[in-house]
């Protein structure tokens, strides 16, 4: 892929006027997501926006409920031709399982290629101390993530969103063909913000990285576009 392609833009905004003026003033980017704020208060305009002008579409809702109510809103998705959904893995097998059945009942009987399950192994937002002390989980931090991913192949799940910092161990033990999607990927110019595991684009990628969600370094920049570009150009210069 080339390095423009891996790179996923989060439309952080609130409607679709502000979203597809984003898209607009960033044609260089082919992938972008959909994210809850802007689908709860737009809905589907957005996608069709994206749709109509070719782009990659990541809709990242996280479903996570019963089977049947996981089966439902998964088919109700993949209606709409994105490429990425999510959901979450703590769901369990069962609920996985028919997410995944689902969504491909609703992609066919819509005419589109199935999106792509990703699981969510553990929003980058939580650290180990959260993990252990709020969410009361014993396991460490990296197994905890391991567990997630094994549960997210054996339920058939197309692969995972998780931290960088987590991707080496994870492509060594679900392998090449498992997508390994990671939010919280921030350039060393950049401001982290409230990403708590993190990592640089290149140093992501090297680690075996297939997509890096990059949000604010590049739409709070003064100059979206050449921040965008600077990010290509240093994923480039690594290949």
């Amino acid at each position: 892929m080339l390095p423009s392609d891996r790179i996923i833009v989060p439309l952080d905004v609130s409607t679709d006027t502000e979203a597809i003026a984003l898209i607009d003033q960033l044609p260089q980017v082919t992938f972008w997501k959909v994210g809850l704020e802007l689908f709860v208060s737009s809905g589907s305009t957005v996608l069709t926006a994206l749709k109509e002008r070719q782009k990659r579409v990541f809709l990242d809702l996280k479903f996570h409920d019963i089977p049947n109510t996981m089966a439902g809103a998964c088919r109700a998705a993949a209606k709409y031709g994105v490429d990425l959904l999510t959901v979450h893995i703590t769901a369990g097998h069962t609920a996985l399982t028919a997410a995944q059945t689902a969504a491909h009942e609703g992609a066919s009987a819509a005419g589109h290629t199935p999106p792509q399950l990703l699981g969510i192994t553990l929003l980058t937002s939580l650290n180990s101390r959260a993990l252990a002390f709020e969410l009361k989980i014993p396991l460490e931090l990296p197994d905890y993530v391991v567990q997630m991913a094994l549960l997210a192949q054996a339920s058939q799940l197309a692969g995972v969103v998780c931290s960088p910092q987590e991707v080496a161990q994870l492509r060594q033990v679900c392998g090449d063909q498992f997508l390994l999607v990671c939010p919280g990927v921030r350039p060393t110019w950049a401001d982290a913000g409230d990403q708590q595991r993190s990592l640089s684009p290149s140093a992501a990628i090297e680690a075996g990285a297939d997509y890096l969600v990059i949000g604010r370094p590049i739409t709070q920049s003064p100059d979206p576009v050449a921040a965008f570009q600077r990010i290509c150009d240093e994923l480039g210069s690594r290949e």
